[in-house]
């Protein structure tokens, strides 16, 4: 018998230190909104997307390249920045050829946790780059940790529902032995012919929706391969795998 890669999923960033990082594929899950919004942004043509952990350094940066700052904090636009973080801000005629600097509340947090802990190959995940991701899962034939941004630490559920739509189509490819990662594709198995009316359970749903009226994001970010491209982390930057 062939000996397969391991895949777990991480269900929030307080548990990501209990996974060996090192020569693993670590995808950075934030459905609602930052990875989304990283995959429409560089779908719609953004050179690269620079993930920061502070409003600060967002504007620092952005500066320094000539990029546009970007980013939330609770779930609302940030004090100091003038873009948020909606997956429907950047459309190809607003952030084509543009560098984008994004700070959000948990994924690009949790992005620097990950590369603290040693992960060398990390790439963000969000059902509009679904199909990227698991081709590139699956290419790399290396152990996966689905990471899961959560909110504020605590458990979410559409980043384990898209951790279970990955687990869904690539299992086949890995030894999966993780009760978080059967009970993720057991989530997404039975509320997958309706994700955009399961989402109205969810807390982040009506934080964002009834709080802000996201539903065109919330909308947005449950369709899978609208955005399909693969966010790759290298050198600070995020970039489209060629």
């Amino acid at each position: 018998m062939d000996h397969k890669p391991t895949l777990f999923t991480s269900l929030s960033p307080a548990l990501i230190h209990l996974y060996d990082l090192s020569n693993t594929v670590v995808v950075i899950i934030d459905v609602f909104r930052a990875t989304s919004t990283i995959a429409a942004a560089l779908y719609n043509g953004a050179r690269y997307v620079v993930p920061v952990d502070s409003v600060p350094q967002a504007i620092k940066i952005s500066k320094e390249t000539g990029g546009i700052a970007a980013g939330e904090r609770d779930g609302k636009l940030a004090d100091g920045l003038s873009h948020g973080n909606s997956p429907m801000e950047y459309k190809k005629e607003f952030i084509e050829d543009k560098i984008l600097v994004l700070t959000t509340t948990n994924g690009t947090r949790l992005l620097y946790m990950a590369l603290e802990q040693g992960a060398d190959d990390i790439i963000t995940g969000s059902f509009p780059n679904l199909s990227s991701v698991c081709h590139y899962l699956i290419e790399q034939q290396k152990n996966v940790v689905l990471a899961c941004a959560g909110w504020k630490d605590k458990f979410n559920l559409e980043d384990t529902l898209f951790a279970g739509a990955v687990i869904s189509r690539v299992k086949e490819h890995f030894s999966v032995h993780c009760d978080s990662s059967f009970m993720a594709e057991y989530m997404y198995r039975q509320n997958r012919s309706d994700l955009p009316g399961f989402s109205k359970n969810l807390t982040h749903y009506h934080r964002l929706v009834d709080r802000f009226g996201y539903i065109d994001d919330i909308a947005f970010c449950l369709q899978e391969d609208v955005a399909d491209v693969l966010p790759l982390y290298k050198e600070g930057r995020l970039i489209p795998k060629g």
